[in-house]
C-alpha cells in the first residue's frame, strides 16, 4: 500500500494543486467550502478536489456527489482526522495538496499565494495562511514550539487572565501577524503540503484521533530537515467547531488525550517528573472548560471560541 502522499501518476499529467476537505456531519459547511473554491478567480483550472467524508449521517455524500462539478467523494468510517486526511492525499495526484477543514472558506487568491510560497523555496514542506474568524478577528495559526509549562499555564489562566505570559506565548502574540516567517507548526485547519515532504514522514500520525496531529506533523517535518512557512498574504476564514460543537465534551476529551500523547513523548529530563500530573491536569481542564462554556463564557465578544491547548481552534 502506498504511503500517505505517494502517487504513481504520469508526471506529465499531474495537476498543479489539489484540495482535500475532511468532513463529519457538516454537509452545509462543506458545500460552502466548495462554493468558495469555485468562486476563486485564481484557482488552477485543473484543480483536484476530494471530499473525505468520515461517516456522516446528514446526507453529505449525496449532496457533494450531486454537485456534478468534478469533486470526488471518499466515503470512510470515522477513524479520525489524520487517517481521513492521509486517505484524501493518497486519492489525489497533485504535487501540492491543501488539507482543510470543512468549515474553512478559502478567500480569492489564497491558493495561488500559498502555492507560490512553496514554489519559491524547495526546502519548505508546508505553508499556512493567515486565518481569521468570521468576525474578522485574527485566529492564531502559526506557532512556535510548545512546552508543558506554556500549555498548562494557558489552559489554567487563559480565561481569567488573557494577557498572561503563557497565553501570549501560546498564541505567539509577540510575533507580527502580517509578516511571512518560518514557524514550528501550523494549524491543520488549512495547510498546503508538498507531497514529497508529506510522504517522506508518513503523513499525519493516525494515533491522534482528533487534534494535535498538526503539531506532531510539524515536529516530524522539521526533524527531517524541512521548513514550515507562514504566508499572511493568503487569507482563509475558519468558522471553528462545525463538527465538534454538537459533542463538545467528547471533543475536549479527544483533545486532552491527544495533548497528553504529544507532551508525554516529548518530556525530557526533569520534565518527566510532571508526567503523572498531565492526565489529571488535562481532565480538570476539560471539566472546567465545559462548565464555563455552559455558563455562557465559551466565546468572546467577537465570536471566537476560547482556544484549547494544542491546536488553534476546534474542528
Amino acid at each position: 500500500m502506498a504511503a500517505p502522499g505517494e502517487t504513481s501518476t504520469d508526471p506529465a499529467a499531474v495537476p498543479a494543486l489539489a484540495v482535500v476537505l475532511v468532513t463529519h456531519d457538516t454537509r452545509d459547511e462543506v458545500l460552502g467550502a466548495l462554493e468558495a473554491l469555485a468562486a476563486d478567480p485564481e484557482r488552477p483550472g485543473d484543480l483536484e478536489v476530494v471530499v473525505v467524508d468520515a461517516g456522516s449521517r446528514d446526507g453529505t455524500v449525496a449532496a457533494v456527489r450531486g454537485r456534478a462539478d468534478g469533486t470526488r467523494v471518499l466515503a470512510l468510517a470515522n477513524t479520525g482526522f489524520g487517517r481521513g486526511a492521509n486517505a484524501g492525499v493518497r486519492a489525489t495526484s497533485a504535487r501540492l495538496v491543501l488539507v482543510a477543514n470543512a468549515d474553512v472558506r478559502v478567500r480569492p487568491g489564497a491558493l495561488h499565494r500559498l502555492a507560490a510560497c512553496l514554489a519559491a523555496e524547495d526546502d519548505v514542506a508546508a505553508v499556512g495562511p493567515q486565518v481569521r474568524y468570521p468576525s474578522g478577528a485574527l485566529q492564531a495559526s502559526a506557532r512556535r514550539d510548545l512546552d508543558v509549562a506554556t500549555v498548562l499555564g494557558h489552559a489554567v489562566l487563559g480565561r481569567l487572565w488573557p494577557e498572561n505570559p503563557w497565553t501570549r506565548r501560546y498564541h505567539a502574540r509577540d510575533l507580527p501577524s502580517d509578516v511571512p516567517r518560518d514557524v514550528a507548526w501550523l494549524s491543520g485547519c488549512a495547510l498546503l503540503l508538498r507531497r514529497e515532504a508529506f510522504a517522506s514522514v508518513g503523513g499525519f500520525d493516525p494515533g491522534y484521533f482528533l487534534y494535535v496531529e498538526d503539531m506532531d506533523l510539524g515536529d516530524r517535518l522539521r526533524a527531517a530537515g524541512w521548513r514550515l512557512r507562514y504566508e499572511p498574504a493568503a487569507v482563509v476564514e475558519h468558522r471553528v467547531g462545525a463538527s465538534t460543537s454538537r459533542a463538545r465534551l467528547r471533543a475536549l476529551w479527544h483533545h486532552a488525550v491527544s495533548l497528553d500523547r504529544y507532551l508525554a513523548r516529548r518530556l525530557q529530563g526533569a520534565g518527566r517528573l510532571l508526567r503523572p500530573l498531565l492526565p489529571v491536569a488535562l481532565a480538570a481542564w476539560v471539566v472546567v472548560t465545559v462548565l464555563v462554556e455552559r455558563g455562557g463564557a465559551g466565546r468572546s465578544t467577537t465570536g471566537e471560541r476560547f482556544e484549547v491547548p494544542g491546536r488553534s481552534g476546534s474542528r
